[in-house]
């Protein structure tokens, strides 16, 4: 995920989250995996392991629009803790499962980027951004698979350990119910409802 910060006209502080992906990792879509490493063999790219190769037009035309009020962006790797008995990483929740049930430990690396270390042009930001994703690679290698255990289930450098209290969440519960229900109120909404999820 790269997350774009900046700040428009009105001084507002905004982000943008971008998945250059395309869709979300899921070790059980082994035909995407298999398809996303057969493209990075045949165009002589690293083949990764614990990501998928990443695409560039939406990263470039956002970056290329917004590039004048960009600060930096945030290269973010949000990583669920665990392995299934094979030795599989587990599949991320989906977001019913994240807020219902007891959730996995999350672990979230950001790296701040300088804007002025993003390359402008489409073909150079491509090469940027593939290496940006091989370091996520390697990241998650270790994470999962690291021999040392001192090593494994975490990233490197300083951590900060969080957990969320109530009076954090509470607020942003409750605009999300109000929103939900506001939504399966009309008909249209009870219609559009399960896109949604």
């Amino acid at each position: 995920m790269v997350l774009f910060f900046f700040e428009n006209y009105t001084g507002v502080q905004m982000y943008l989250v971008i998945f250059p992906e395309g869709t979300r990792y899921n070790p059980e879509q082994t035909e995407v995996l298999l398809a996303s490493q057969t493209f990075a063999a045949q165009q002589g790219l690293p083949v990764l392991k614990h990501v998928l190769t990443p695409r560039i037009k939406a990263t470039h035309v956002a970056f290329d629009s917004m590039k004048n009020y960009l600060d930096a962006i945030y290269d973010v790797t949000v990583v669920y803790e665990g392995k299934t008995d094979k030795g599989q990483r587990k599949v991320s929740p989906s977001m019913t499962e994240f807020l219902c049930k007891e959730c996995l430990k999350i672990h979230i690396h950001i790296d701040r980027i300088d804007k002025k270390d993003v390359p402008e042009e489409e073909a150079y930001m491509r090469r940027w951004l593939q290496e940006r994703f091989e370091i996520k690679d390697k990241l998650l290698l270790e994470f999962y698979d690291s021999p040392d255990p001192e090593r494994r289930d975490r990233f490197p450098g300083k951590s900060v350990h969080s957990k969320l209290s109530l009076k954090k969440t509470l607020p942003s519960v409750l605009v999300l119910s109000g929103l939900t229900v506001g939504m399966l109120m009309t008909e249209a909404g009870r219609k559009l409802f399960p896109l949604v999820l």
